[in-house]
């Protein structure tokens, strides 16, 4: 679902970026019991994170799509960006931590193998509460996601809209609507076993954000996601259906159908929209 390559234009941006000497990045592994293995993160600190010891810094658990892992935002360079954000203070400093997730889609499998989504909410963030410093409660956490993440993201925030003071996403794997027989087949092979074998639509209906969407209270929450208008997976179809349920509830959200299609091209374009947004929602300073 995610394409690796990136476009010239990332290419550039990243080969031309200036190496500011700001923030570091820590990779590990959290044992998790529920998951039964060690599963990997990186955790993206601030620049004066080593410096302000008794600080607890906002939190922003950014969802890598499929076919990225934990290292994405080192891998395709939008790290660099995050640093220069914050050097021009388009941005305050939070701690963005990224885990790795497999092809989970951040949910518990059919199967029962894969419990991902009570390892996330159960075990990773309140391991995350005790290794880094950062906020423990709603208004200093906020949620993001890429693709399969921003699928992950919105659904977690409007599961439990409790923990999260923010929700953003690019491109989000939204299907409204699951098509019968042969028609899934090709969403089958991307998702693998997290949604049965063989695949099981009503399985993936009943997880879908939408599902929460239609009966969660936002308490605030806030909604931003956007997708690109040629989306090669039809993206763009569940992204508009996702803002007419918001705007039907009266639940204010920022969306947007820009041009573009699903890559790292199109989401290194738009990255810095969704950080600015998370980083003013959890007024990170």
């Amino acid at each position: 679902m995610i394409r690796r390559a990136l476009g010239l234009l990332l290419v550039a941006s990243v080969l031309s970026a200036p190496a500011f000497a700001a923030g570091r990045v820590e990779c590990s592994t959290v044992t998790s019991a529920r998951m039964k293995s060690n599963v990997a993160f990186c955790a993206f600190l601030p620049p004066s994170y080593d410096q302000k010891k008794t600080q607890r810094f906002p939190v922003l658990y950014l969802l890598h799509g499929l076919g990225d892992n934990h290292e994405s935002l080192i891998n395709t360079g939008s790290w660099n960006m995050v640093e220069r954000l914050q050097e021009q203070k388009r941005i305050g400093e939070f701690v963005i931590i990224t885990p790795n997730a497999g092809r989970s889609f951040y949910i518990n499998s059919k199967n029962g193998r894969v419990p991902y989504e009570d390892f996330f909410i159960r075990e990773f963030m309140p391991a995350m509460e005790k290794r880094f410093r950062i906020g423990t409660t709603r208004a200093q956490r906020g949620i993001s996601g890429i693709s399969m993440g921003g699928y992950g993201a919105m659904r977690f925030a409007f599961k439990y809209p409790q923990m999260f003071a923010a929700v953003s996403a690019h491109a989000p794997a939204l299907i409204e609507k699951m098509p019968r027989g042969a028609e899934h087949a090709g969403v089958a092979r991307i998702t693998g076993t997290a949604f049965g074998t063989p695949f099981d639509p009503v399985f993936w209906e009943r997880n879908a954000p939408f599902v929460f969407a239609k009966t969660f209270s936002p308490n605030g929450l806030k909604i931003y996601f956007d997708c690109g208008e040629r989306d090669e997976y039809g993206f763009e179809v569940g992204a508009r259906a996702m803002e007419r349920l918001l705007k039907s509830r009266k639940i204010p959200h920022e969306a947007h159908i820009y041009p573009g299609n699903h890559g790292w091209q199109y989401f290194a374009e738009h990255l810095d929209e969704s950080l600015e947004f998370q980083s003013k929602a959890l007024g990170a300073k």
